[in-house]
């Protein structure tokens, strides 16, 4: 009757129902039934026994830059082993639909800090595609692991519109080209993209050496650009994923109307970046949801924030790191590719001086920040302000002479943000927030955010233990996917009968502090590079993709993401091609 039975597990129907221990048989990828009785066994193919476990709708993640890791490695086992069975591309701008492999490049690596070379070999020799429709058809010709949804980058469009020269320049959009790129979009949408994704934010920078260091092409697009591309939004109904950019506040406000439904006017759905907690800046994290719910109760908008329910830690070689893109005297010193250039820099007093001035005012989180290595083994578990105390230094002198001194082989930690419980405990549960930001497949060597709807869950059942409840296990497996499933417009997160059979069996003995536990693994179709990733295997114990059975107990199943297809193309429109 059956082709897979998980029998005996809790299952969650990921729409916030009361959970129950049931039996699920599946058919044809799909879950045919769910039973308060054992279901017959005879003829099924695989019997996964479940008992003590949970049975849950696979996890979603909506934010990740896996644009360029899916045409190498399209399995995504990192992302896959930790429960996701859908992942979202195409976020903050950036995606590779349109534009050439050269900008394509330069558009991502710097910002999302991966390797230059590989993103351009990688792109020059899988891209056979010149639009939207050949972008989706050449995804499902891959060996795909998860399920991908995706985003149309609006630097990736402007771009390709315009010429990365222009797009990069002080010259607004002609009325040609604002009339090209709405064409392009739509072409997109019809194509089953879940809508646009822009970046208001100035410190994101480009790669390469033709444009290095300007500013994303989105970032120069005016309101009048962006409000040729809502429409086409708004017609069709589709989501605009954006960052405001803290060096802009008001762009929040401006994005707040943008999303509104006055009068005649559809509203726009909005998915912006980002609800933290910043250690430097306490005050924000509340204050925006709490603008941002007025706005969608008066205005009649549906803005969201996407927020990472785990403390953000942040690793870093040398000062190589991605929000130090935000100030001046960093952003200076990563313009220069070449070690030595950049010890020469931060020599300098003038420079110093500058650094210093930053310093004070927006990363004083350094004086905490521990070296995890380093050449000099005697500095390793120190933090730079005990080395500075020791050395009697200011704390921002002592940083500078490590890096001049081991350049990226001085590697270090700390948390820049969601570093208070209850803060995070009040921000899972608000109608303001949805869960996402884990940057999957991006800052390979400063974050691993993978495993991030596991730790949810490991905070909700450690408060339940603890007598402080602040949400059901229910209603945090409904955040992590039905909502989000919902609220994006992809038929997933759910697992009722007649639902795709994209789904994770876990442990909730595993659900412990190993899933905060640093790891390494090395990346050979990236160059070799080690990137940071988790290893909490012990939480999940299989996971299941249109029914297929793709990891169970830490092993990946034969010819998973390199011989055969399990996940497919989850469009807005289509829904599923």
């Amino acid at each position: 009757m059956f082709d897979l039975i998980i029998k005996g597990g809790r299952w969650f129907d990921g729409a916030g129902s009361p959970s129950a221990i049931r039996d699920l048989g599946v058919r044809g990828g799909r879950v045919a039934a769910v039973s308060a009785e054992p279901l017959p066994q005879a003829g099924c193919r695989r019997v996964l026994d479940a008992a003590g476990c949970w049975v849950l709708p696979g996890f979603l993640d909506v934010h990740t830059h896996y644009d360029i890791e899916v045409l190498l490695s399209p399995g995504l086992p990192e992302s896959v082993r930790h429960g996701v069975t859908t992942v979202v591309l195409g976020n903050c701008s950036l995606s590779g639909v349109y534009c050439s492999p050269d900008d394509a490049a330069d558009l991502f690596s710097r910002v999302e800090a991966l390797p230059h070379a590989a993103v351009l070999d990688a792109l020059k020799r899988h891209r056979s595609w010149s639009g939207a429709d050949e972008y989706v058809r050449a995804l499902l010709a891959r060996p795909l692991g998860p399920n991908v949804a995706a985003f149309l980058g609006h630097s990736d469009l402007r771009a390709y519109v315009m010429g990365l020269g222009r797009a990069v320049g002080a010259d607004p959009a002609t009325g040609q080209d604002l009339d090209r790129m709405a064409a392009l979009l739509d072409r997109a949408l019809d194509a089953g993209f879940l809508g646009l994704s822009t970046v208001a934010s100035t410190h994101c920078r480009l790669d390469g050496d033709r444009f290095r260091s300007a500013r994303l092409p989105s970032t120069f697009a005016g309101w009048h650009e962006y409000r040729a591309l809502h429409r086409v939004l708004r017609a069709r109904g589709r989501v605009l994923q954006s960052a405001p950019g803290s060096a802009r506040p008001w762009n929040t406000l401006l994005f707040l109307l943008a999303g509104a439904g006055l009068w005649a006017r559809p509203r726009l759905k909005t998915s912006l970046l980002a609800a933290l907690d910043s250690k430097t800046a306490p005050v924000p994290a509340g204050m925006l949801t709490r603008v941002t719910a007025l706005a969608n109760r008066l205005l009649g908008a549906e803005v969201r924030w996407q927020h990472l329910p785990v403390p953000y830690e942040l690793y870093a070689d040398g000062i190589d790191l991605g929000i130090f893109e935000e100030f001046g005297a960093t952003a200076a010193a990563l313009h220069l590719r070449q070690e030595a250039e950049r010890a020469r820099l931060l020599s300098r007093r003038a420079y110093r001086r500058w650094f210093r001035r930053d310093y004070d005012r927006r990363f004083r989180h350094l004086y905490d920040a521990g070296i995890v290595a380093c050449p000099d083994e005697g500095l390793v578990g120190r933090s730079f302000g005990e080395v500075a105390g020791a050395r009697r230094r200011h704390p921002a002198e002592t940083f500078l002479d490590l890096v001049v001194a081991h350049g990226s082989r001085l590697r270090w930690r700390t948390t820049i943000a969601n570093d208070r419980p209850h803060v995070l405990d009040r921000l899972a549960g608000h109608p303001a927030v949805q869960m996402g930001f884990a940057e999957s497949g991006a800052h390979l060597r400063n974050m691993a955010h993978y495993n991030a709807p596991l730790r949810l869950l490991q905070r909700v059942v450690a408060a339940q233990a603890a007598g402080r409840p602040f949400m059901t296990v229910e209603r945090a497996v409904h955040r992590l996917t039905g909502e989000p499933a919902d609220w994006f417009g992809l038929r997933a997160g759910t697992l009722r009968a007649g639902d795709r059979a994209d789904l994770v069996v876990v442990d909730p003995a595993g659900l412990d502090d190993r899933l905060a536990a640093y790891h390494e693994a090395p990346m050979p179709d990236f160059g070799g590079v080690r990137r940071m990733v988790n290893r909490s295997d012990a939480a999940v114990r299989a996971v299941c993709v249109a029914g297929e059975p793709v990891f169970e107990r830490g092993v990946f199943a034969a010819g998973y993401g390199s011989t055969r297809r399990t996940g497919t193309f989850l469009g807005a429109d289509r829904r599923c091609a």
